[in-house]
């Protein structure tokens, strides 16, 4: 009962849930400053950049913050999930941990794209227009990287729902439509890299993160139903 009473399974849940909630706000934050971007125009592109730079610093900080939340998420959803299968909530954790410094580098070639823009004395040697398409090429490069990270992303969302799904104390559906987004990220970057000229495919993938995000916020877990996990699993 030691275990037990050391957890207060609604009130982890509900922290995972604000977690990734606030996880989310920045990364749409962050979103914003993409909107600057316009693809294929490298000129505009750079104009609403200059004119609009703090937003773009900012974009870059907040996502920066959001990876950072992730640490924190996936840990309280690891204490609030490890009862049902402790070896698949490990890998869980191990999945979406993997993701972080590959996004955090990542966002360098969005900073890169500022630094060019900006001008410094070591960049006399290049025209406007070169450094407006070098800007360009990492602002694209950025957005290639995110797909690659849809890797993992995805990845870790299934044994999140495979867990949930078993749990007992959460809504299988909730499982379901998590495991589901997974293979939208995963088709997402199949279809960028093998056939870009296709649409993209996002059937569901940003469906379960919302409804799971809610459901731990305003129901939290069935308590009892976690204990008696909890129990079976000392």
């Amino acid at each position: 009962m030691t275990t037990i009473e050391k957890i207060n399974p609604k009130k982890t849940a509900r922290i995972a849930g604000f977690l990734y909630l606030l996880a989310i706000v920045f990364t749409m934050i962050g979103v914003t400053a993409k909107g600057l971007i316009m693809p294929g125009d490298a000129a505009t592109t750079a104009k609403n950049i200059m004119a609009n730079e703090f937003q773009f610093r900012l974009g870059f900080m907040s996502e920066l913050i959001a990876y950072s939340i992730y640490i924190f998420l996936v840990l309280t959803l690891y204490k609030l999930l490890k009862s049902v299968n402790k070896n698949h909530a490990v890998l869980m954790g191990i999945l979406i941990l993997v993701s972080l410094p590959i996004a955090m580098l990542n966002m360098l070639n969005q900073f890169a794209a500022l630094l060019l823009l900006n001008g410094g004395d070591y960049l006399t040697a290049f025209t406007a227009d070169q450094l407006q398409a070098g800007a360009m090429f990492f602002l694209e490069l950025l957005d290639y990287g995110v797909y690659i990270t849809f890797i993992f992303w995805g990845l870790w969302l299934f044994p999140m729902g495979y867990l949930v799904f078993k749990s007992g104390f959460l809504p299988k559906i909730l499982g379901i439509l998590l495991m589901i987004g997974c293979f939208g990220y995963l088709i997402d970057f199949v279809t960028l890299f093998l056939f870009p000229d296709f649409v993209e495919i996002r059937f569901f993938t940003f469906i379960g993160e919302p409804v799971f995000i809610l459901w731990l916020l305003i129901k939290g877990v069935n308590v009892e139903k976690w204990e008696k996990r909890a129990l079976e699993s000392t």
